[in-house]
């Protein structure tokens, strides 16, 4: 990816993907006071199916013949997995907590990198693991609080995003954006309604119809602010703007859902974010 180097503009962007998994969790609450998670990745994905193909209209189908189609099944299975368990986490366990632990995604991709892209397993990468193990626990206190299975789920969140960043890397070599984006969004609006098909794929109420799209179009929005983050400075200065995701989501949980701000949760989040920073600079001393 071609870097311009516009730290100001990398800001917006980054704004506008805190806004975004922002509006997207709140939606994802509300929605989820009438589907469950199964049937809301279903409609999720068919409204990012339509927006995809929308954007694909006037140039044509052609680019979402894939090199590889096997990688694309391997991506979506685990970003299926999930996405679907950090929904479930999301009614389980406060915003703050969900979103600090949802940042173990690029200790996880350190860790799983030398097993399935041939890296070199190296003493930053277990003082990477080890630093987010230590932010994990301070997060979820064991000892002092009960380990939830809010927590459990929203770990098993990172794990699944870390191998969709681990293979999304792989075809990102063959494949376009939208055509990694159309097979995402089509093969997802699939297994939801597959997964959601015993109890009935509910219609949504004008209630949650708007919430609905909110989850949609956030859910791509999201990705692509990140990503035009990412062409417009290092990963190195963006990754620290991503941090303000916590102060911001945990504010917004105290307003509507009267969490409490938890002090172990901020410096838990702080000690995973510097993981991931020592992950950063190790990768760009590889790659100059």
């Amino acid at each position: 990816m071609h870097i311009s180097h516009r730290p100001l503009l990398a800001a917006l962007w980054m704004m506008g993907a805190i806004v975004s998994f922002t509006l997207m969790a709140v939606a994802g609450r509300v929605v989820q006071t009438e589907m469950n998670s199964f049937e809301l990745m279903a409609w999720r994905s068919l409204i990012g199916f339509a927006i995809v193909c929308a954007a694909l209209a006037p140039r044509g189908f052609a680019e979402i013949r894939s090199q590889v189609p096997s990688l694309h099944v391997k991506r979506n299975l685990f970003h299926f997995a999930g996405q679907n368990v950090w929904f479930m986490a999301l009614m389980l366990i406060p915003l703050s907590q969900l979103v600090a632990l949802e940042f173990t995604n690029p200790v996880w991709v350190a860790l799983l990198a030398p097993l399935l892209l041939g890296e070199r397993f190296t003493a930053r990468r277990i003082l990477v693991a080890l630093l987010g193990f230590a932010g994990v626990l301070i997060v979820a206190q064991p000892g002092v609080a009960p380990i939830e299975v809010g927590h459990l789920l929203a770990l098993g969140a990172a794990l699944g995003f870390a191998l969709n960043t681990i293979y999304t890397r792989r075809l990102m070599a063959h494949d376009t954006v939208l055509c990694v984006l159309f097979w995402m969004t089509a093969s997802q609006a699939v297994m939801g309604a597959v997964l959601g098909a015993p109890g009935g794929i509910p219609l949504p109420s004008f209630a949650i119809l708007p919430w609905l799209v909110i989850v949609g179009i956030t859910g791509l929005s999201a990705h692509y602010s990140l990503t035009s983050a990412l062409a417009h400075a290092p990963a190195t200065l963006v990754a620290p703007m991503e941090f303000l995701r916590l102060p911001v989501i945990a504010v917004v949980g105290a307003i509507l859902y009267a969490e409490p701000l938890m002090a172990p949760v901020f410096i838990g989040g702080a000690v995973i974010m510097a993981a991931n920073l020592i992950n950063l600079a190790g990768a760009r001393r590889r790659n100059p």
